[in-house]
Order: C-alpha cells, then structure tokens, then sequence
C-alpha cells in the first residue's frame, strides 16, 4: 500500500468499540480524567506512559519535526514495545488504536498522526495499528468512532473533565507556592486525580455532571488546609505558549515548578482555551460564509452556513456555561484565577492592532493571553514553546516590544529535549525583574484581578 493509500486507510475515524485506544499524556491531570470519561461511555482506553521513549521518538526522526511530535512518537513505540513484551505471541498490533487529534491551519500539529503513521508503517509488526483522528475542522466532531446515540453525551462530558482538569492544575498552582509542608500541594494534587476519575468514571456516562461537581467542591474545599496564610502573595507569572509544551511537565521540565522556586505564583494558559477557541473560530467562518452568501444571492450556501453557524455558536454557548459553573464551584473555597471568554481576546488584539484572528494558530491565543494578564495586573509573562514553533516565534515577535512598553517582565523558554545550562540563570534574571514589578505594583496598592 503506497503512502497516500495508508494515509486515507488507515488514519481517520474507526470504531473505537472493538478496539484498545492508546492515549498519549498531555496534561496530567486532564488526560487522566479524559481516559476516565472514555472508560465510562465503555471505551477500553490506556493512557500511555510519557517521556519514556524519547529516544525512539528522536531515533525514527530528522529533529525538523514539532518536539511534540517527537515525545508521542516515543510514548506510542514505547508502550507497544512493553505490550508485545506482556503478550507474547498473543500480541496483535490491529487490537490497538492510537489517538492523535489533529488541527487546520498552519502549524505542524496537523502532520503529526501523518508521519506518525508512515513510521508505523516503517516498523516490523506495526503497520495493522490504525490512527484514530478528529480534527478541528468540524470542532472534534465524534462520527465514525462512536454510536450515533453517545455522541453527543460523550461530547459533553468530555468537555467538561477537560475543564476539571485545568481547575485541577489552577488549584495546585495555587496552592503549591504557599503550602505548609513542601510536597502537601503534589500529594493533594495526585490524589485529587484519583478521586476525580472515579466520578468521572462512575457517572460520566449517563451525564449526571451534579455529583462530579460536589466531588470537585469537596476537593477545592480540602485544598484550602494546604495553605499557609502567613505567606505574602507572590509575583503573579501568566504562562502561555504551544498547548502541548506548556502542559506536559516532562517535555519543558518543571518550567512552573521552576518559576515556583524562584519565588513565583503562576497560572497556565488553560486546555479548554483551545477548544473553545475552536468553536469560536468555526462560528467566525460561517458567519463570514454567511455574509458571502448574502452578497452572491446563494440561497443553498446562505442556509448551510446559517445552521453550522447556530451549530456552533451553541456549542461554545454550552462549553461556557459548563466552565463557569465548574469554576463558580471552586472559587466558593479557593480564589483560582478564571479563564477568559474567546471573544474578549480578539477585541484585545483588535483594539491594539497587534495581530489578528484572520491569521489563525496558537499565536492569536497567546498575544491576547498575555494582554489579558497584563491588564489583570500579573508581574511576568513566559512564553513556553517547542524550539522553531512558528505561532510561538511569531507571538515572540510580536510580544516583546509590547511587554517592553508596558515595562512587564518577559520571558521565552523554548524545548527541544535538550537540557540548557542557562535556563535556570534566565530564570533567575526573570524573576527578579518580576519580584520588582511585584513591589512596584503593590507601592501603587494594586492587586491583581482575580
């Protein structure tokens, strides 16, 4: 089979009942609860073990690829190595699906299941393990790999332990600067998952979302004990950057715990950022399909684009409401810091005239998410990124003669796998323009927005 045939063949929408689904690791804590979710609608599902298999990943690569690409290359080697290892002859590699979604737009994130299955191809015993893909073009849309029926309820609940897991970080990022006992945020973090991914499990299928969000509330409510009260706030640091980067711990090697012993408080850019930033940018086309539509006089284009319009603008409706009632029910016990509405980005760049939603990627994201946290008053920004990452080269760009003016301190932590000897002294510099701004900022008496 050529490499176009096996590209159409054997990645795309598969039946994921018959099948074992291979997920790779992101954020912890979101992947594990997402896994949770999957098992609950019936899935078999196995999160795969993370940064482990690297050098497979580096080894059947030329190093031009994404460092994302490069970890879930490894990861998915790796972890078929250790099951042919456990199964012995019984081992099949058709069993298994592995999963990797991927993105429209131009950024190397929508080539990676494409080279990831060439190279299973290339890999004695491995071309029969088929790619299960969705794809932001029709918002991650489920057809093919699910019943009709459980669609539209897995939909739901997996939004919703996506944004369970972002507030799963926030409350640790939250709490780990200023615990009473060094290691108390990490333990409270892990067990957290663990008590989450049993509700999520248990009731995640029939959508009873009530419990799930009594159970989150009684976590964010023993999360406050963590807390030592005589500790000073500590300079405030808004992480953007690549999704992938900036969330999988081992590929940017603890740049929060990093930051944290320095003296920092930070916040992530969240998950659901990202899908939501996908409803929004489907609803932003139609209603441009709309207008085009109008000035042709095409009654047949005008309609399509009316309803996957209403289609979409529902849909990110929903996953608002969803995410505010998650975080309404922790911020009655710990002030967490929000998330911000897709929308309010773009009016930021447009107000600056920075950049634009026109030009798409990650980079519209992380320019508005830094102004966003600017205007609430953090001490530094930290743009987290695979090296040669275009969205991110770009928001660089961009950034830094803006966070100059501002007099905001800033911060480009780039990864490749490789272990730098300056980061910790860039860190160290970095912090202290942030520690300054800190002091500044409160001789002003302001506080930063929560």
């Amino acid at each position: 089979m050529g490499t176009f045939e096996t590209l159409r063949a054997n990645v795309g929408k598969f039946d994921l009942s018959s099948k074992t689904l291979l997920m790779p690791e992101m954020s912890r804590a979101g992947s594990r609860l997402f896994v949770s979710a999957f098992r609950s609608f019936g899935i078999t599902v196995q999160l795969m073990e993370t940064y482990t298999g690297l050098h497979l990943g580096k080894q059947l690569t030329s190093g031009k690829e994404c460092f994302p690409c490069q970890v879930t290359l490894g990861d998915l080697l790796a972890h078929l190595d250790k099951e042919k290892a456990r199964l012995g002859t019984g081992f099949r590699p058709e069993d298994y699906l592995y999963f990797m979604a991927e993105a429209n737009g131009p950024c190397r994130f929508g080539m990676y299941n494409k080279l990831h299955r060439i190279i299973l191809d290339s890999v004695d015993g491995l071309s029969k393990t088929r790619i299960a893909s969705i794809t932001s073009k029709d918002s991650y849309g489920l057809g093919g790999l699910m019943a009709p029926e459980a669609r539209q309820d897995f939909r739901r609940t997996g939004y919703l332990v996506l944004v369970i897991g972002d507030v799963l970080d926030r409350i640790l990022w939250r709490t780990r600067p200023y615990e009473k006992e060094k290691g108390l945020a990490e333990a409270h973090f892990e067990e957290s998952i663990a008590i989450m991914s049993q509700a999520v499990e248990a009731h995640g299928c029939r959508k009873r979302f009530r419990p799930i969000l009594e159970t989150l509330g009684n976590v964010a409510r023993r999360a406050r004990s963590v807390i030592d009260p005589a500790i000073p706030p500590k300079p405030l640091i808004g992480m953007i950057g690549e999704i992938y980067l900036r969330s999988h711990r081992p590929s940017n090697q603890e740049i929060i715990r990093l930051l944290e012993e320095h003296g920092a408080e930070v916040v992530n850019a969240s998950i659901a950022e990202w899908i939501n930033y996908v409803s929004y940018e489907n609803m932003r086309n139609d209603r441009r399909g709309l207008i085009v539509a109008l000035r042709r006089g095409d009654p047949g284009a005008l309609w399509r684009h009316a309803k996957s319009w209403l289609f979409h603008a529902t849909e990110i409706t929903y996953q608002y409401l969803r995410q505010r009632q998650v975080y309404r029910r922790v911020r009655r016990h710990l002030p967490v810091h929000p998330d911000h509405p897709i929308g309010h980005l773009e009016r930021r760049l447009d107000s600056d005239r920075l950049f634009s939603f026109d030009i798409g990627t990650e980079a519209c994201l992380s320019i508005g998410g830094a102004l966003e946290y600017a205007a609430g008053g953090f001490d530094g920004i930290v743009n987290v990124f695979p090296f040669t990452c275009m969205p991110s080269t770009m928001t660089s760009a961009v950034l830094k003669p803006v966070m100059d003016r501002l007099q905001l301190p800033y911060m480009d932590s780039a990864y490749d796998g490789a272990f730098q000897p300056n980061r910790e002294a860039a860190v160290r510099t970095f912090m202290y323009q942030a520690h300054q701004h800190q002091r500044e900022r409160l001789a002003r008496g302001a506080s930063p927005k929560h």
